[in-house]
């Protein structure tokens, strides 16, 4: 039997090394080559706890459409605030425009479903997210990022300017050309 080994190569790539035969190479994703795959469609959705939470599968515009016009389980909303791991609740509240007295009452009857303006906050909030995870590389730096001024956005914080509709599309079209490399 021929002594078996494994090199890894850069850009994620392994090749298994079996004595003096030729390598097998083997392809191993990383976290980051994991959220690039991904479209901010699919990780807002795990964002606000998936398929489980929300009671139906969101792969489009048009289902996202739907969910936020039938109204996101509170149940959702309680998720997001668990998966956000680096910014205060009290951003993330400012950021949805709900109170901590609105929050509390979501989180202590996760069945109802949020009024439409309140879930379109908070798909709104958790797509931003997505796409500036996607764009960072990592939730961790998405987070981050959305509490730092921004010199595209006039030294503004993006979690200041998701407040509003007009807001959150300029931070959007400014991960774009991040996105992109077109910084300016």
């Amino acid at each position: 039997m021929m002594p078996c080994g494994i090199i890894t190569m850069p850009v994620g790539i392994e090749v298994k090394v079996m004595g003096t035969a030729t390598a097998e190479p083997t392809t191993r994703s990383s976290p980051r080559e994991a959220i690039e795959t991904r479209t901010s469609i699919q990780l807002a959705t795990e964002f606000l706890g998936g398929p489980r939470v929300l009671h139906r599968q969101i792969v489009t515009d048009e289902d996202a459409h739907d969910l936020v016009l039938n109204g996101i389980p509170a149940a959702a909303m309680v998720k997001l605030f668990t998966t956000v791991s680096t910014l205060s609740t009290d951003l993330v509240l400012d950021a949805i425009g709900v109170s901590e007295r609105s929050y509390a009452r979501r989180k202590a009857a996760p069945k109802t479903r949020l009024p439409i303006n309140e879930s379109e906050r908070v798909w709104r909030f958790a797509e931003i997210l997505a796409h500036a995870t996607r764009v960072f590389g990592s939730q961790a730096e998405a987070e981050n990022w959305l509490n730092r001024p921004a010199i595209g956005l006039d030294q503004r914080k993006p979690i200041d300017l998701i407040r509003t509709h007009p807001g959150a599309r300029l931070v959007d079209d400014y991960l774009t050309r991040i996105e992109h490399g077109v910084y300016s």
